[in-house]
């Protein structure tokens, strides 16, 4: 009863349209109030100290060299780069939105920032050139759900907070996996621009082109290097990572590119901090809610139903990824994987599964409902953008939803996908 207090309570204020780390919040509140679980006090403890940690750090300096770069004039830069390297191919500005959107992946760390930064640039180019504006669309929104899946990636910090694993082993973890769903993006790219007879820009492949390209996003193209370089060789933490992408990135942006100001910039320090703000409030709210269910031994209960239909780590697997790809469709990243890991993490360690495997399966799976109605966050932004509804725009993801299942698939099945580089790395 009291669990179905929490949850029933929790999809009550979620109806309601009350924010999600506020519907967590009430909803802990009123089971505390109903069940005597524990007390009032213990939800306001739960705000400051699960955001108490050294690691979490890095979540708010992410977000904010996110903010510094997708406002510094790199997203232009690195589609520059894109284009030179598969313009020319039929389809060419859509593979180059997806091949844009895998270099910012790298340097955001964050899904929607990835839409805004490069969709405001990609969207309107694409249009102006023939495409359809719903396909248009439907690619960069597609495509930048890969902003949480190659590093580095606020989620995957989350995840190795709340799983006690490896952060840097996590964002090494998602390199291929980031690479392969791109690829299959671009693959649907091409086919469905040949039969739309989508040219490309006409201009030709050569080196002088690609150094040129090089050269002007070099220091772009440095950020992940510097950030993926200095944590696995021990030069500093993924939190220092964060605070030194800061760092390099406002220099980068206002003396470099001088695309951002020292009047501009309270804005994005302002833009970050509001963004930092939700997701702590989330981190905070769902961490009481997660220690609820523990109490309520909700864990040990999911653990014994899954464990009760099959003993076969593939079966287990695919209800699991069955569980996030509903659960990705409704509940923010964070909130999810705060709640779940908890619950899902020790299942699949019972089964034989690694926990970096299984943090990448679960990022992917999440990452999937950044372009699922009804809380597909970056289907809101592409909306904002190309001003089109979200049910047309819903609509015209379909092909990709089918690509990024098709790549869960091969990286739920084959563990070297995600842990080949973290092996080789050590």
């Amino acid at each position: 009863m009291t669990a179905l207090v929490l949850f029933g309570s929790f999809v009550f204020f979620l109806l309601l349209t009350v924010p999600i780390g506020i519907s967590l919040g009430l909803a802990s509140l009123v089971t505390i109030l109903y069940a005597d679980v524990t007390s009032v006090e213990y939800l306001a403890q739960s705000l400051v100290q699960s955001t108490d940690s050294f690691p979490l750090m890095a979540v708010p300096f992410f977000i904010l060299a996110g903010e510094i770069m997708g406002k510094g004039g790199i997203s232009e830069r690195l589609f520059k780069l894109a284009n030179v390297f598969v313009g020319n191919f039929t389809g060419g500005f859509a593979m180059a939105a997806v091949l844009t959107c895998m270099f910012f992946a790298a340097i955001s760390g964050s899904g929607p920032a990835t839409v805004a930064a490069v969709g405001g640039i990609m969207i309107p180019a694409m249009v102006g050139y023939g495409y359809d504006k719903k396909f248009a669309t439907a690619v960069v929104v597609a495509a930048g759900a890969l902003g949480i899946i190659i590093p580095p990636s606020i989620p995957m910090v989350i995840y190795g907070v709340s799983g006690s694993v490896s952060i840097g082993d996590m964002f090494i973890a998602g390199i291929i996996p980031g690479v392969l769903i791109g690829a299959v993006m671009m693959g649907w790219s091409y086919i469905y621009s040949k039969k739309n007879n989508y040219k490309g820009n006409g201009e030709k492949f050569t080196f002088k082109r690609a150094l040129s390209g090089i050269n002007e996003a070099k220091w772009a193209i440095f950020i992940p290097i510097l950030i993926l370089g200095g944590i696995y060789g021990g030069i500093f933490t993924p939190t220092e990572a964060a605070v030194v992408a800061v760092v390099y990135a406002a220099i980068i942006s206002i003396f470099v590119y001088k695309e951002l100001t020292f009047k501009t910039f309270p804005k994005v320090l302002k833009d970050a901090a509001l963004t930092s703000a939700t997701i702590l409030i989330i981190i905070g709210t769902a961490n009481a809610f997660g220690r609820i269910l523990t109490m309520e031994q909700i864990p040990r209960l999911v653990a014994d139903s899954l464990l009760s239909i099959s003993s076969n780590p593939l079966v287990i697997l695919l209800l699991i990824n069955l569980l996030l790809l509903f659960v990705g469709m409704f509940m923010d990243t964070v909130a999810a994987i705060i709640i779940l890991v908890p619950i899902l993490l020790p299942i699949a360690i019972n089964i034989g599964i690694d926990p970096i495997h299984f943090g990448i399966i679960m990022i992917v799976n999440l990452a999937i409902g950044f372009i699922t109605p009804p809380v597909g966050v970056n289907l809101f932004v592409g909306s904002g953008i190309s001003g089109l509804s979200i049910e047309s725009l819903a609509k015209a993801t379909i092909p990709f939803f089918v690509a990024m299942i098709l790549s869960l698939t091969v990286i739920t099945v084959i563990p070297g996908v995600s842990l080949f580089l973290v092996e080789f790395f050590k």
